[in-house]
């Protein structure tokens, strides 16, 4: 993003940001109930309602204080935010910790398929430039970045369940249950550590936007 508030780079973030999410999120509902769980479908979270999706602090609060510096000239950091985790009863499956890993994994990948039909459709139109070219890459980078980064082993990230699944019991139970505190984890992220974050988010992110966009 640039440096100073620009309302339709704000717009190009919403429109990017909501519709990414959702997919995001319907992936892994869609994957849990192929998999034998009904959780998602009961809890109504298998709908594009974005309003179902919501998450108090990961889809309003946390975006909102990104996206504050920006209105005063100031703001430097990627504006993230992300939904409500999809609600999957492990009892449910046939084979928990491997279908549990699998469901997390889905999510991730759906970001990168929007980010490479994105890449697709910005190759088809060419250099013309322009705010839709400005939208597709706004649309490729978001959700690169959603992609990278719930991969992080870090609860209630999608990256977590895949490391949880080679975890001796006790301490899977232990790192589950550090789900609860992931609006903690994204505070320490993003407004104490974001140095850390960057360095390893960062060059992960470029390399895939080379291979997509350049």
């Amino acid at each position: 993003m640039n440096t100073s508030f620009d309302p339709l780079t704000v717009l190009f973030f919403v429109a990017t940001l909501v519709p990414s999410i959702v997919l995001h999120e319907l992936a892994h509902g869609f994957m849990a109930e192929r998999l034998g769980d009904p959780t998602p479908r009961a809890m109504g979270r298998l709908t594009l309602n974005p309003i179902k999706h919501a998450d108090p602090f990961g889809s309003v609060i946390l975006p909102g204080l990104l996206l504050l510096p920006y209105l005063f000239g100031r703001g430097t950091t990627v504006v993230f935010g992300y939904a409500k985790p999809m609600p999957v009863n492990p009892a449910n499956l046939k084979h928990p910790d491997r279908q549990m890993m699998t469901i997390a994994l889905v999510g991730p990948v759906t970001n990168l398929v929007l980010a490479i039909l994105g890449a697709l459709v910005l190759r088809f139109l060419g250099s013309t430039g322009g705010p839709v070219a400005e939208f597709l890459f706004t649309w490729i980078l978001l959700n690169v970045i959603l992609a990278v980064f719930n991969l992080m082993p870090i609860p209630p990230l999608d990256g977590s369940k895949v490391v949880a699944r080679f975890l001796p019991p006790r301490a899977r139970e232990v790192y589950r249950s550090m789900d609860a505190y992931g609006a903690l984890f994204m505070l320490l992220i993003f407004f104490l550590f974001p140095g850390v974050f960057f360095a390893i988010v960062r060059p992960v992110v470029s390399g895939l936007l080379t291979l997509l966009v350049v």
